[in-house]
């Protein structure tokens, strides 16, 4: 067809040929349109670096070179990259084998054709297929199939399955590529099975055969399970059997449920029979009660009265015994009191007041003073600002590392081990750190026990210092990349110097002083840490007055002076002297009894005051005893004004306690009234408890026979439910539940005797019911198979003799071109089937015509018995299809003429079929060949250890 592509397809070329050996005409097309190899190119497989890319042509193409050169790799790579097994090379047991030595892994590439009507998906890849292959080191191959553009169309192995099918490509048919190995199995083998096998598995029958066989097998494990579906059928009846037996159980079962009814309704009548009298005895009980409230009522209105008349006298009774020790007594009585009175009370408990006031005071002094002791100790040893118990531990401490008790040293108190950069942050850094300024650091566990056993020793009571567990290094952390960075503003940490690198780290684990900005003002503290864009990474911020200020919040501090981080130590030696003094001066205040003289005495503490600064503050103080002196005149005036007040309370106050005296004499003849009114209080309530005893004995009784009958109703509710369950209508019983317990277990007694005899009922009629439901379905399910199985006999005997007709065709074919091809020579042969014994026999006579003489293979030469191989294999090709056909040295073993005559037989058929692709891999030169646009030979050269790539040469460049 020269005028053009119909439906897109490019022209296709027509040739006419004389076959040659049947003088018969036919039509063929000039080239392969699909499924033929365009090139193939090899990377680091096997033992080559490089090998390619080949061009092959459409129809004859001869791969030659010496050993070692690749020959056999290319065939090796078009079998693995098409998807056949690595034992089907005969080359490994893995495909990993196939990776150079020393590669992480292997590429192979093949280009197929694919033209024509009958082309795959050609919308999708377009006249040619590329197929890449790459097998790593560890033998997992890959694919990309690729389109005639490169682009990737799919990497999936069904892919390619789909295109072999479709090209009826078939790796490993021998006929299709036929390696070294399987020549030498098959083709040189003398057995006549091995024939055989390779006559079978060339035409693909064995596939066949296979395939037949698997479906016998299934059908004979089909009809095996027919079989035991029948034996269900069997066992079916016998249940339908003993079913059908069961008419006589069905009636004493009848009777046995209808006294179970009447069973459980007389139990209900029962349990109602028993409940009649406890509700009798309750009724009369409650009846009872009244008489126990009335004595009751009687009593307490006694005990009432009485101690009404008790209250007034008791409270002058108890004023004289000291009532100010009775707090919750004058709480009580407060409003029945007379309003003298009441002041008077008032000053004693005033008096109390200022009594743990001034023993208070006291305390708080001794504490001022050895604060006051510590700080002039500090003058030559800082570490006494940090209580007077430091330097002792400090020194026991030193003494138990100096024996060995410690692993490492610890480290503290934390605050002595840093020093501030800018002294008006002091305040704030003590208010951040808090208690770590007296904690102590270890570096394991045995420090931190043997520590606390030292520290027991010096802070036998109040709180020990902390004590923080944590590994020793000599590097600080690199905090970087958390830790604040504001241009105007440090952070605790870059406030601090801190030398030990131990001292840093803990403060950054434990308060994270990296992310602690410390602002002077709070002012500009509020704006930095609550506006929208506050620094990164920052948590919180203190103030130069201590005050903690967070993005939310605002903590005012109660610390208002530095402690331990100040480096004036005289200026706080002077503040503590000062309040020590006005303290002490307070406590004198207390011990005198007039304003006046606490007045004096302040004056004199100022002087005092005076004589201990020293000469160069003179002056400051002066101005200060100045200021003392106005509010001194300013006081004093109301102090003159108090003074009256207080007289005219002091003389009240003698007036309240004489009239306290008088009211104490007239409180002994109420004492007397007192004691009898007592006593007929305590027998008012020994009768009144008498009778508590008796109605809570009786209340408890009732309660415990409610509960008895709450009970029994309970019981009777069950009851009632279970019997409603048996019998939902109520039956009028007038048998007893003993009479029809005794015939229920009579009656059961005789149905257990006939189920022991033939099964139980229950499960007769439940193994019935399951069998027949079982039956019913297996009887659908045999019917399928057995209609399954008559199909399946059907089709397989049709498929046996069409198989076999097949098999005889194809051997007819197989003898007819094998007779054919050896006349080529002038060769006489016989090729004989057994297809029961599955041989294949091969006589072959070189001579003239009917004056040789027939004899096994085995009795040629090597060079005849190639020819006769070679013309065996040829006859497989005409009976089989293939888009090509590779041969690998199959001249190994033939002279010169046979090679020449083998050599143009191949030609002749390769001419006759140029619709098809020959590759032959051979060691000779083929020199000899014509030059023929159809054939082309890729000559591969030597080896050369020293390079990567190996050239090759086509003779012609078609």
């Amino acid at each position: 067809d020269q005028g053009g592509a119909r439906g897109g397809r490019s022209p296709t070329e027509i040739l006419l040929v004389m076959h040659p050996y049947t003088s018969m005409c036919v039509c063929f097309q000039v080239t392969g349109e699909v499924g033929i190899i365009e090139s193939i190119s090899l990377k680091n497989f096997m033992c080559h670096s490089l090998l390619g890319p080949f061009k092959f042509g459409p129809n004859v193409n001869f791969v030659v070179g010496n050993n070692g050169s690749g020959k056999s790799a290319v065939l090796t790579a078009l079998i693995v990259a098409l998807g056949g097994k690595a034992h089907t090379t005969n080359r490994g047991s893995s495909l990993k084998v196939f990776v150079k030595e020393g590669e992480s892994s292997a590429d192979v590439s093949i280009t197929l054709r694919n033209r024509g009507r009958d082309a795959y998906k050609p919308e999708v890849f377009g006249q040619s297929i590329n197929i890449d292959l790459r097998i790593s080191s560890e033998g997992m191959r890959t694919y990309k199939l690729k389109s005639k553009t490169g682009h990737i169309v799919s990497s999936k192995k069904d892919e390619l399955i789909s295109i072999l099918d479709h090209f009826n490509i078939q790796v490993d048919n021998p006929v299709s590529i036929l390696t070294q190995e399987m020549s030498k199995h098959f083709l040189h083998s003398k057995g006549e099975g091995d024939k055989y096998k390779f006559f079978m598995k060339a035409t693909q029958l064995d596939q066949m055969k296979e395939d037949y066989s698997y479906i016998m097998k299934t059908k004979s494990m089909t009809q095996n399970a027919v079989e035991k579906h029948r034996e269900l059928k069997r066992k079916y009846h016998e249940k339908e059997e003993r079913y059908k037996n069961l008419a006589s159980l069905n009636e004493m079962q009848q009777k046995l449920d209808e006294l179970k009814s009447q069973m459980a309704w007389s139990l209900v009548a029962e349990v109602e029979q028993e409940m009649k009298p406890m509700r009798e005895q309750i009724a009369a009980e409650e009846k009872s009660t009244v008489k126990y409230d009335q004595k009751v009522e009687e009593w307490e209105e006694k005990v009432k009265k009485i101690s009404i008349s008790l209250v007034v006298p008791n409270f002058w009774v108890s004023l004289d015994l000291k009532c100010t020790t009775k707090m919750s007594s004058f709480l009580i009585l407060v409003l029945s009191i007379d309003r003298s009175h009441f002041v008077y009370l008032v000053i004693l408990l005033f008096s109390l007041f200022c009594s743990r006031e001034k023993q208070d005071l006291q305390r708080t002094i001794e504490s001022k003073r050895r604060n006051l002791a510590a700080m002039e100790n500090s003058r030559g040893n800082q570490v006494c600002r940090f209580g007077e118990h430091m330097p002792p531990l400090l020194r026991a401490i030193d003494e138990a590392d100096r024996r060995g008790q410690f692993k490492k040293k610890p480290v503290g108190p934390l605050g002595f081990c840093i020093r501030l950069r800018d002294p008006e942050l002091g305040l704030a850094v003590e208010c951040c750190l808090k208690a770590l300024m007296l904690a102590f650091c270890c570096d394991n566990h045995a420090d931190e026990r043997e520590l606390q056993r030292i520290m027991s020793r010096y802070f036998q009571q109040g709180r020990r210092p902390q004590i923080i567990v944590s590994t020793f290094t000599n590097t600080a952390y690199n905090v970087k990349s958390r830790a604040v960075d504001h241009p105007e503003y440090p952070t605790v940490l870059q406030a601090l110097d801190i030398e030990n690198s131990v001292v840093a780290n803990c403060l950054i684990d434990m308060r994270g002083i990296e992310t602690i900005l410390l602002i002077k003002n709070a002012k500009d503290a509020r704006k930095v840490m609550q506006s929208v864009n506050r620094p990164r990474n920052c948590m919180e911020a203190f103030t130069r007055e201590g005050d903690q200020v967070y993005y939310n919040r605002y903590y005012s501090s109660e610390q208002d002076r530095v402690r331990y981080l100040s480096k004036d130590v005289e200026e706080e030696i002077r503040f503590e002297n000062i309040k020590s003094i006005f303290e002490m001066g307070f406590i004198s205040v207390f011990k005198q009894n007039s304003l006046i003289k606490k007045i004096n005495v302040l004056v004199d503490l100022c002087v005092s005051l005076c004589l201990c600064v020293q000469e160069e503050e003179l002056e400051e103080l002066c101005s200060r005893i100045n200021v003392c002196r106005e509010e001194f005149e300013a006081v004093r005036d109301q102090v003159l004004t108090h003074k009256e007040e207080y007289e005219e309370a002091d003389q009240l106050c003698r007036q309240q306690r004489e009239a306290f005296n008088s009211i104490a004499e007239e409180a002994e003849p109420i004492k007397e009234q007192l004691s009898s009114s007592d006593q007929e209080l305590a027998r008012s309530k020994h009768h009144k408890k008498h009778y508590d005893e008796k109605q809570k004995a009786h209340v408890d009784m009732i309660e415990t026979l409610k509960t008895n009958l709450n009970v029994k109703d309970l019981e009777l509710q069950a009851s009632i439910a279970k019997a409603s369950e048996i019998c939902p209508e109520r039956l009028d019983v007038r048998r007893t539940a003993k009479s029809l317990d005794s015939e229920i277990s009579r009656l059961r007694h005789k149905i257990n005797t006939q189920q022991d005899q033939q099964g139980h009922r229950d499960t007769i009629v439940r193994q019935y019911h399951e069998a027949k439901e079982n039956f019913n379905n297996i009887a659908r399910q045999v019917k399928g198979l057995e209609a399954f199985i008559r199909q399946l006999t059907e089709i397989m005997n049709t498929r046996h003799n069409v198989y076999a007709e097949m098999r005889m065709y194809l051997s007819v074919r197989c003898k007819y071109y094998f007779d054919s091809m050896l006349s080529q020579r002038g060769y006489i042969g016989k090729m004989t089937f057994d297809h029961k014994n599955e041989t294949l026999s091969i006589s072959v006579q070189p001579g003239e015509g009917g004056k040789a003489v027939l004899s096994d293979m085995r009795s040629l030469s090597g060079g005849e018995r190639s020819f006769s191989t070679v013309c065996f294999v040829l006859s497989l090709w005409a009976i089989t299809e293939a888009p090509f056909r590779a041969l690998d040295e199959f001249d190994v073993y033939m002279d010169m003429v046979n090679r020449r005559i083998s050599m143009d037989m191949m030609l002749k058929v390769a001419a006759s079929q140029r619709y098809k692709q020959f590759i032959f891999l051979t060691p000779q030169s083929m020199s000899s060949l014509p030059v023929n646009s159809l054939i082309r030979i890729l000559r591969l050269k030597d080896p050369d250890r020293s390079q990567s790539a190996l050239p090759f040469g086509q003779r012609n460049p078609e």
